[in-house]
């Protein structure tokens, strides 16, 4: 693959004009790559014009089983055929199933379901702001700690959360309450984790802030903290979690245990869901109305998430993406290039940190076969499908070094 692989061609010439109607009728806010795709298969996508590229992007951290898995496929179909969507006025099965395995797996204890990361992050907003209110003994007890670099969403809630400039100055005022501190920093926590906080967010692995690791020392530290003033400490694992890593949640790895978890990208492959686990003490201060979404939790989604859930959830898949994540970062060491100034993540989240801007690396992916995506000006993220194998890690560092040569 030292080329662009071509198949068939699918829908010769539709490129331009989808481009052409996109810019007409779909509000402006992505900058898109100028191709189009059309169907993918493992680790590849191919675009209109029959053009393959081997996908380290995997839909940004979501399709962690890769493009069209069968047993995926099987999963919608079957359930698609018996029961779509109900609302949340009606038991279903799936949903009930989905949760039982999460709580089994993990913490937690309950499970909300919402559509997406951000609409999980916020519903961690109003949980910690709920319990703060039924157990503490100020109405002061609203604030909420995250970190610089740390990215949790783009709706109101969560963007405040987000300390990103470009992000919230179109937007504010946002939010009150929130206090940023330096991530990975222990030294100040006291000063900022006080008795007017009510929850401390933080990502196990920091995705689009620049792939950076939470120290395991940290962690405790800020369970100590929030033990100490009565605050909830929710991991955001919207992207870190399931398997991406190479444990099932990010957070394990450093036995810290949260009060709350959030969870989206990969799991249910594709289709949009989030999910908040959070423990019964938490849970206890919730009642019926105090939070709700019509699509969230629905039958057909949760079918296929309990499938994502189970296979990524097998010791053998783990294993997999610890020593694909290790070769990952043991090629990547190999690559000769001035431009690499460090590599650092865990599992297959990995970053790579350039001394250019990484938007000249990706631009340059697709005519070589790559897709790539940023995490910050110079930062390289590679999140690819966890199915990812040593023979697609040794094509991406071969390109790579191409690329890198050429610039």
């Amino acid at each position: 693959m030292n080329h662009i692989d071509r198949v068939e061609t699918i829908h010769p010439g539709a490129a331009a004009e989808i481009i052409a109607q996109e810019n007409q009728h779909i509000v402006q806010t992505y900058k898109r790559a100028p191709m189009v795709l059309d169907r993918g298969q493992g680790m590849t996508v191919y675009d209109t014009d029959g053009r393959a590229y081997l996908d380290f992007v995997a839909g940004i951290a979501v399709l962690a089983l890769g493009h069209s898995d069968p047993g995926v496929v099987a999963a919608i179909a079957e359930q698609a055929g018996k029961l779509i969507h109900t609302s949340n006025l009606f038991y279903t099965e799936p949903g009930v199933r989905l949760a039982a395995r999460l709580c089994e797996l993990s913490f937690a204890d309950r499970v909300f379901f919402s559509n997406s990361g951000s609409e999980a992050n916020e519903t961690a907003i109003k949980f910690a702001r709920k319990f703060a209110k039924e157990s503490a003994d100020s109405s002061a007890k609203i604030g909420i700690v995250a970190f610089d670099h740390a990215f949790h969403g783009r709706t109101m809630g969560a963007l405040a959360l987000t300390p990103k400039e470009a992000y919230q100055a179109p937007f504010r005022p946002l939010m009150s309450g929130v206090t940023i501190a330096p991530f990975n920093q222990i030294a100040g926590l006291d000063s900022v984790i006080t008795a007017e906080t009510c929850a401390v967010f933080v990502e196990p692995v920091q995705g689009e802030g620049g792939v950076y690791p939470a120290s395991p020392e940290f962690l405790r530290a800020l369970r100590e903290h929030c033990d100490r003033v009565g605050a909830l400490l929710i991991f955001d694992e919207v992207q870190c979690g399931l398997g991406r890593t190479g444990d099932l949640w990010a957070h394990t790895a450093s036995g810290v245990t949260p009060d709350i978890m959030t969870l989206a990208k990969p799991l249910a492959a594709g289709l949009p869901i989030g999910a908040v686990l959070c423990t019964e003490r938490v849970a206890g201060t919730l009642k019926p109305g105090d939070h709700g979404s019509t699509f969230a939790g629905g039958a057909l989604i949760c079918h296929v998430a309990e499938y994502v859930l189970d296979r990524i959830a097998q010791p053998e898949f783990l294993t997999h993406v610890t020593e694909m994540g290790e070769y990952l970062q043991e090629r990547l060491t190999e690559i000769n290039s001035p431009h690499i100034k460090a590599i650092r993540g865990r599992g297959l989240m990995v970053g790579v940190e350039l001394d250019i801007d990484a938007s000249e690396v990706i631009d340059q992916g697709p005519t070589n076969g790559l897709l790539l995506v940023g995490a910050g000006p110079n930062v390289l993220r590679l999140v690819p499908p966890l199915i990812v194998e040593k023979a697609h890690i040794d094509i991406l560092a071969e390109k790579l070094t191409a690329i890198l040569a050429g610039l």
